[in-house]
Parts: C-alpha cells; sequence; structure tokens
C-alpha cells in the first residue's frame, strides 16, 4: 500500500481517498479495517487523506473528551464507558491501542491538519497521519499544541523546526479551509468518509469483510 497524491497514480492502482480526522476513534479503526480489507485483497491501493474537524469551533484548550461526548451526543457515564470499551477491543483486535484516561481532552485539529499536508510533497503524509492518530489515542497527547505537534513530525524524520514554523504562519491554513469546505459542500458531514476511485462514497467504519468485497467488486468491475 503506497499513500500519495491521486492525481498521478497508476491506472493499476486502487485510489482511495479518505476524509477524517486524528480525534476520531471511528476514523482509525476504520483505516486499520480498510488495510486488513487490502492485504487480504492483494490489491495495489493509494492512500490520499483529506481533513475534516470534528470540532472546528472548539476553545483553545479543548474540553474533557467524556464530558464533551455526554454533552454531544447525550449520552450517559455508562455509555460513554462501554463505548470506551468497545474501542479498546475493536482497537485491540486490529493491532492499534487505545488508552482513554478520565483527564483525556477533545481539542480542535486545525493546525494537525495543516501539518499533514505540508508533510504530503515531504512523502510523509500517512506516517505523520498515523503518528498523530498514536499521539492522541495512545498517549494522550494535545494535538493543539505546537511543541506536541512538532514532536510528532520530528519522531516520523520531518524537520522539527520547520514544522514549527509552518504551524506560526499558518502557511497552509487557507488550503486548509477550501478543502474542508469541498467535502462538506459535497455532502460529507461525517467520518470516516472513504471514496473509492473517486466515485464510490462509504462512510463508517465497514469492517475488514465489507470493505474487502468492496474493493473485489470495484476490481471485478474494471477487468469484466
Amino acid at each position: 500500500m503506497t499513500s500519495q497524491d491521486t492525481q498521478s497514480l497508476d491506472e493499476n492502482v486502487l485510489q482511495i481517498d479518505i476524509v477524517s480526522d486524528v480525534v476520531c476513534p471511528w476514523c482509525i479503526v476504520g483505516f486499520k479495517q480498510l488495510e486488513q480489507a487490502i492485504g487480504e485483497t492483494g490489491v495495489s491501493a493509494a492512500i490520499k487523506w483529506h481533513p475534516f474537524e470534528l470540532n472546528p469551533e472548539m476553545e483553545e484548550g479543548g474540553e474533557n473528551l467524556r464530558e464533551h461526548i455526554m454533552r454531544k451526543y447525550g449520552s450517559t457515564a455508562e455509555q460513554s464507558q462501554a463505548a470506551r470499551d468497545k474501542l479498546t477491543a475493536i482497537g485491540a483486535d486490529l493491532g492499534f491501542d487505545f488508552r482513554f484516561t478520565e483527564d483525556m481532552r477533545m481539542v480542535n485539529t486545525f493546525k494537525a491538519h495543516q501539518l499533514i499536508h505540508w508533510a504530503g510533497p515531504e512523502g510523509k503524509e500517512h506516517p505523520l497521519k498515523m503518528a498523530l492518530f498514536r499521539a492522541y489515542f495512545r498517549d494522550g497527547k494535545d494535538l493543539n499544541d505546537h511543541e506536541v505537534l512538532a514532536d510528532v513530525a520530528e519522531s516520523i524524520g520531518l524537520d522539527r523546526a520547520e514544522a514549527l514554523k509552518v504551524l506560526e504562519d499558518g502557511r497552509y491554513a487557507d488550503a486548509i479551509r477550501q478543502e474542508e469546505a469541498f467535502w462538506t459542500q459535497n455532502g460529507i458531514h461525517g467520518v470516516p468518509a472513504v471514496i473509492f476511485e473517486r466515485r464510490h462514497l462509504i462512510t463508517g467504519a465497514q469492517g475488514a469483510e465489507n470493505y474487502a468485497s468492496i474493493i473485489r467488486q470495484l476490481v471485478d468491475g474494471e477487468t469484466a
């Protein structure tokens, strides 16, 4: 599997665009399921990540994650814990480590998306996306903090000083706003949203078997 600009893909490579947020647990679950399906089907696939903010209006300091979920979705503390337990179990089966804590906070991810955008031409978009998922869900890091984001960038081989400059000068802010607007204007209001071959939209984490079935149908259709 590769991650690159879908504008320049070989016709034999399955193009997969994923609209997601790095603080969305079902986004990493969906990707890991998709990753399994790609391995199972043996296709060559190119992943391109696109930005989406679950909480674009989130205040600078963020909000306690459990309180945020209960307020936003009207869930009880028991329902929140059950959801965490379910995600932790699913993640373990997929090889992803969810470590929810009581002081975990939901934060805005606009800065994180700018950093991912910058990492693209460096060939590091996919590794950075994965590292940000781990930093948030495994390590409990604040993905709205410049120093934290720069540390994550450095951990996958990007220049830390340049990462800080990107975050401080906001050179990619307009590009992210434009791309976010494109997806919402095209009907995407929840993530993960997976677009196969720029034509087939699948929303939500569908499971490895379902993703594999979709991939086989697409491949069979192309070769028929």
